[in-house]
């Protein structure tokens, strides 16, 4: 059988239960003296529920003292449930922790500030239960918090993409009764991997690193609003309505946001974006996705775009005879893939042949006899400039084709 723990001969868990009403309430007291959330908690909550659990606290302690046992599950349900209460009213976890540890540590000093040197293996041993009931309750504690935070946030998620799809659809009746902005920047992204997401080698660590990936991008995201960004994403991207407080955002706030998600991220952002008002948004946020795709269609690199960044890719990529008749124009270099390659990475450097020849690693003479060769082939002259432009669109066609055939 379990000795009680005494003190000057009495048991310990006596002391305690004497006192346990009074004593909750100075330890109530101490938490709004000492933590800066409680002291801005409504005193009826102080005087109800809080000093209820802390009453129930101190109960626990006193029978782990009696017992020499650590606290059982049904005894931990109550910690759990006022945590849980504690989430839903949006109390910090760390303040809520605090709570604990400062009642805890007065709890000590309460009891044994009076202790003499025949005590010591009490104390030792009161102290040892002290430190496990800390530990069942910090456990008990940021398990039903997280839990419950998680069941808000996935309530939250679950109305904000509701909200997105009534604006996505159109869907007046759906939006009754919605908080929405005057007008929204509507942002599509593409989102690469973070180095740290290695699914094939850690696949807890690499999901653990996409959902702090998208974490971040969210906070990116809403730091450029004063109102509730709304978005779907995961860590691939998808897309948010960044509420607008004034004016459209020019070229450059656009640049900067998406320096920022990429920062953010740690990851390579594509992000196309287009200003709309609440009933534009469903065309607004057709024309991003499209841009986002024409950007990634035809391998331009990070960053953020509009429509007039890839007019021609954009309209290229509307199906019509043309693509494929553009694409053929160059179809004679088929058989001297050098050829092609040249001519390209002439285009790419702003037909200057050395710099051409240094990307190909070749002499400025070959690059001459290859675009010679090229010319005689396709009868497309690129010092020509109305042949200039068909050989750049025939290029960019190509390219579309090349794309669309990958599986």
């Amino acid at each position: 059988m379990v000795r009680a723990l005494t003190l000057a001969g009495c048991p310990v868990h006596e002391l305690l239960e004497r006192q346990t009403t009074r004593l909750a309430r100075q330890l109530v007291r101490g938490f709004a003296d000492e933590i800066p959330l409680y002291r801005r908690l409504p005193q009826e909550e102080l005087d109800g529920d809080i000093t209820g659990i802390t009453e129930h606290n101190l109960r626990l302690i006193g029978r782990m003292f009696r017992d020499g046992r650590p606290p059982t599950g049904a005894e931990l349900a109550p910690v759990r449930a006022s945590a849980a209460r504690r989430a839903q009213e949006g109390v910090p976890l760390e303040a809520l922790l605090a709570a604990y540890h400062l009642g805890a540590r007065r709890v000590w000093e309460h009891l044994f500030a009076a202790a003499t040197p025949a005590d010591l293996d009490d104390v030792l041993a009161a102290h040892t239960i002290v430190l496990a009931y800390l530990e069942a309750v910090t456990v008990s504690v940021s398990a039903a918090y997280l839990e419950e935070r998680e069941g808000v946030l996935s309530h939250e998620q679950h109305a904000m993409h509701a909200t997105v799809s009534a604006l996505l659809g159109g869907d007046r009746a759906a939006l009754a009764g919605v908080r929405l902005a005057p007008r929204y920047l509507v942002v599509a992204l593409a989102v690469g991997p973070h180095p740290d997401e290695h699914p094939r080698e850690q696949p807890d660590g690499g999901r653990i690193a996409g959902r702090r990936k998208l974490n971040r991008i969210r906070r990116a995201l809403q730091r450029q609003a004063a109102e509730q960004v709304l978005s779907v994403l995961d860590t691939a991207g998808g897309l948010a309505l960044v509420p607008l407080p004034g004016a459209d955002p020019d070229r450059c706030a656009v640049e900067e946001l998406a320096a920022r998600v990429t920062q953010a991220a740690g990851a390579p952002v594509w992000l196309a974006a287009e200003p709309a008002a609440p009933e534009a948004v469903p065309a607004a946020a057709r024309l991003a996705e499209e841009v986002l795709e024409v950007a990634r269609l035809f391998e331009r690199p990070p960053g953020a775009y509009r429509l007039v960044d890839v007019l021609l890719e954009y309209q290229l990529s509307r199906s019509s005879a043309a693509t494929d008749a553009l694409a053929g124009l160059l179809d004679p270099l088929l058989d001297n893939p050098d050829l092609l390659r040249t001519l390209k990475v002439y285009l790419d450097t702003g037909l200057d042949r050395r710099r051409a020849a240094e990307v190909l690693h070749v002499h400025p003479n070959t690059v001459d006899y290859r675009l010679r060769r090229a010319v005689a082939l396709t009868g497309l002259d690129p010092l020509d400039p109305a042949h200039l432009q068909r050989i750049g669109a025939a290029l960019a066609a190509r390219r579309l084709r090349s794309a669309r055939a990958r599986p």
